[in-house]
This record gives structure tokens, sequence and C-alpha cells, in this order.
């Protein structure tokens, strides 16, 4: 977003005068772009909460839950209303997401539940919740930052700067906080290994390339690149982590697919 500002002029002093004028001067508004910005703060820190405690796969079927809850905070925060179709995927979504995470026990498992068993449940229950709390966070903040928007008539641009500063400054605040002795002991940058890298820039590529699909596509073309990217999690899980797909899992997976697909050409 600074390139392309930048982009716009071509001059480093109104550059700086523009970035002053709307982030400084206009504090105001920058202290409301403050609340989705801290909100996406929380959010990627349960994200990794989430992969940590989940199977990649079980983590991108159940985080789809977040177009519910957009939905849901969109019809009472923007007074939007759904149709028949919309609602009907929503309510398969939902029933896709706790077959994905049904596990019916035997009664052999039952009465040879131990620790292990016990532990693997809390670790469920623990990823799920973190899904969960995600999916509230980003339906808040995702309509509360769209409100903002065409409430303030914001540039998308200069409103997307302010929510990136601020969330970079909370972000290293937050960090700081949680772990300034190893910070200050390590670096910064202490346990940012190629792996961290990797993901850092597929994220920073996955953003661009959702808006230039938002841009040049539509909300169709983004539903089935959010269903191949569920049928690829899976494939991936079974080779790389002998992942169990069962027959509930599939079923699950499929009315999730299924959901995203109605519900984005309805």
């Amino acid at each position: 977003c600074l390139v392309i500002l930048y982009c716009r002029i071509w001059n480093v002093k109104k550059f700086l005068s523009i970035l002053n004028e709307e982030i400084c001067v206009k504090y105001k508004q920058t202290m409301k772009v403050c609340v989705p910005s801290f909100l996406y703060v929380i959010q990627n820190n349960l994200l990794l909460v989430a992969i940590k405690n989940l199977p990649a796969v079980v983590f991108q079927v159940s985080y789809q839950l977040k177009i519910l809850t957009t939905a849901l905070m969109s019809v009472i925060m923007l007074n939007r209303h759904l149709n028949r179709k919309q609602w009907f995927a929503l309510v398969i979504l939902f029933t896709g997401v706790v077959l994905v995470n049904w596990k019916p026990e035997t009664k052999s498992e039952s009465n040879e539940l131990n620790a292990s068993a016990e532990s693997a449940v809390s670790t469920t229950f623990v990823g799920l919740s973190a899904v969960v709390l995600c999916c509230l966070t980003s339906a808040f903040s995702g309509v509360y930052f769209e409100l903002l928007l065409k409430k303030e008539k914001s540039d998308i641009i200069i409103a997307n700067i302010q929510l990136s500063l601020s969330g970079v400054v909370l972000s290293v605040l937050t960090g700081m906080f949680l772990n300034y002795n190893i910070i200050m002991e390590k670096g910064f940058f202490i346990g940012f290994n190629k792996y961290v890298w990797i993901y850092i820039f597929t994220q920073a590529v996955g953003g661009l390339v959702v808006a230039v699909v938002v841009k040049y596509a539509d909300n169709i073309l983004k539903g089935f690149a959010t269903s191949v990217a569920i049928i690829l999690s899976a494939i991936l899980s079974y080779f790389l982590f002998s992942f169990s797909i069962t027959f509930l899992f599939t079923l699950g997976a499929s009315l999730v697919i299924s959901s995203v697909l109605i519900y984005s050409y309805a």
C-alpha cells in the first residue's frame, strides 16, 4: 500500500506529508482503525494456537465457520439481508464443520481411555476454541473495518496503511510484553527459521492474490479456490502426517465445500 501510494504522486516530500496528515494529524481516524488492527493481532496469535493443536485439514475446514460469523455480523452491524439460499448454505456449513470434528467412540475405545487419549481430546478442544475465537474476531474486525470505510468514506489505500502500521506497532508491543527477556537476550528475530520466512512470504503473496481475485474475478472463483485448498490440505495431510480420512470427515468436508459454493452463487 505504501508503494501504491508513492506511485500515485512520485514525490517523497508530498508522500511523507500525506502520511503525516492521514496518520498523525487525523489521529482520531487512526485510533478508530486500531480497533480492528488489535483484533487482527489477537486473531493471528489464535491462528497459531489452532494450527498447533489441530490437523491442517481439520483447521482448514473448521476455519470456514468465519463465513457464518461474518454473515451474522453483517446482519447485525450493517443491517444486511440474506436470502434463503444463503441461510441454507450457512446451516450446511455449520453441519459440515460439526461432522468434520465429530469423533464417535466405540465401546473398546471408551474402556481403553487413557492419559494420552484425554490429552488428545484436550488438544482438540483448545484448537477448536481457538478457531471459534478466530472466526469471531475475524468477522467483527472485517465488518467493523467495512463499516468504517463506508461511514468515513476513507481512501482504501490510506485505511490499509493505517491498519498495517498500527498492526505492526501492536504486534511488536505484544511480543515485547510476552517475551521481553527472551527478545532482550537473543534478539527480536529469535526463532525465525526458513519455515517461518516461507510462511510469512506465502501469507503476503496470498493476501495480494486474494486482492487480485476480488478485484478482477468474483466471489464464486474465490469459493472454488477455498474448495480446492481444503481438498489439497486433505491430500497433503494424508501423505505427510498419516491423517485418517474417515467417512464423517469426507461427508463434512463435502458439505463445507458445497456450502461455500452455494453461498457464492446465491
